[in-house]
């Protein structure tokens, strides 16, 4: 996609998985984020709706939604290795059975082709920061090459959507207040269900019932451990370019340090007492 090499299972150095340098909880992490990779597909639906009239970008949509079941597909068989006798596949009808994203709108939820994008950028964004920080948190060498992989994609794909997104805009011309706006909302919504119950699908057992606190608490206190200044920097650096503001002046500066803040912060009140 867009300049990168498409990889796919079979590239991946699967007998380099080092059973003694398994994290249980990041394995745990891991295992969540599969349910949410492998579910793109629906997500596409809803795009290729929202940007019917964008035949050439509904195609590079097909590229992404296929990068992203491949992600999960690949997190789920190195779940299934680093943890003999879990079931990817039925975790994942689990979370099917349970989690639906909405893909009946005609048009965007967010207002304007515009502010989809940018949203879809503030996505990329924590994922290529999540799966980098996970790279980098690790000791087993197997997931560290699997992230690295899926890092160099996700940074890719926010390519893609920041591109669309730079064109759509000579068109809705959307003031700052509202792009930040965009972005406000779409960073609060990674506390709605679907990572929450990405984790109750994942990991809990069958007979427990969902609860969406305990969930978010279980995932994130996990989650935003792993995640280094570096990180949390580059993340506030693409979120400040895709707000349309120089990352490099004063408040691209500013942006790093609260987010940085923030994601201390954010670890420290999810860990359990």
């Amino acid at each position: 996609m867009q300049g990168g090499k498409v990889w796919s299972v079979d590239d991946i150095g699967w007998g380099r998985l080092d059973p003694r340098r398994v994290d249980s909880d990041l394995l745990k992490v891991v295992k969540a984020a599969a349910m949410v990779e492998r579910n793109a597909a629906d997500y596409t639906l809803y795009l290729g709706r929202v940007f019917r009239d964008d035949p050439e970008f509904v195609a590079l949509l097909g590229q992404w939604r296929d990068d992203e079941i491949r992600h999960g597909d690949t997190l789920g068989r190195y779940a299934e290795l680093a943890d003999p006798g879990y079931d990817f596949a039925a975790r994942c009808r689990r979370f099917a059975d349970g989690y639906r994203i909405p893909v009946e709108a005609e048009v965007s939820v967010r207002g304007s082709a515009t502010g989809e994008l940018l949203a879809r950028c503030i996505v990329e964004t924590g994922t290529s920061s999540f799966y980098s920080a996970v790279r980098d948190s690790s000791r087993e060498p197997l997931l560290r090459e699997i992230c690295h992989r899926i890092a160099g994609d996700e940074f890719r794909h926010y390519k893609l959507f920041y591109d669309a997104m730079r064109r759509t805009q000579d068109r809705d011309r959307l003031p700052l207040w509202r792009r930040v706006l965009v972005v406000v909302r779409r960073i609060r919504e990674s506390d709605d269900d679907e990572l929450a119950y990405a984790w109750h699908a994942a990991n809990e057992p069958d007979d427990m019932a969902y609860d969406r606190m305990r969930c978010n608490a279980a995932y994130g206190s996990r989650a935003y451990a792993l995640y280094g200044k570096v990180h949390a920097e580059r993340a506030a650096s693409m979120v400040v370019k895709a707000v349309g503001l120089d990352p490099k002046g004063w408040l691209g500066r500013r942006a790093r340090d609260f987010a940085w803040g923030k994601m201390r912060q954010r670890a420290g009140s999810l860990r359990p007492s």
